[in-house]
């Protein structure tokens, strides 16, 4: 899966990013974390785990992250 793909099914469920290693970056919805690849192509069953992950726990879309 791109890794543009993925970013923006995590946007649009809530998620935003807060913090970057150096190959990953940390994402959030407030309560849950999960750590997304830096590279372009992300594996099928990596990103099959982390959209699991977020759809089963959805953000506030449009919350204040400040």
């Amino acid at each position: 899966m791109k890794k543009k793909l993925l970013v923006k099914r995590l946007r649009e469920l809530g998620w935003w990013k807060y913090g970057q290693g150096r190959s990953h970056e940390k994402w959030t919805n407030g309560e849950q974390k999960t750590v997304v690849p830096r590279h372009a192509e992300i594996n099928e069953y990596t990103a099959a785990a982390i959209v699991q992950t977020a759809r089963a726990n959805p953000g506030a879309a449009g919350k204040d992250r400040t």
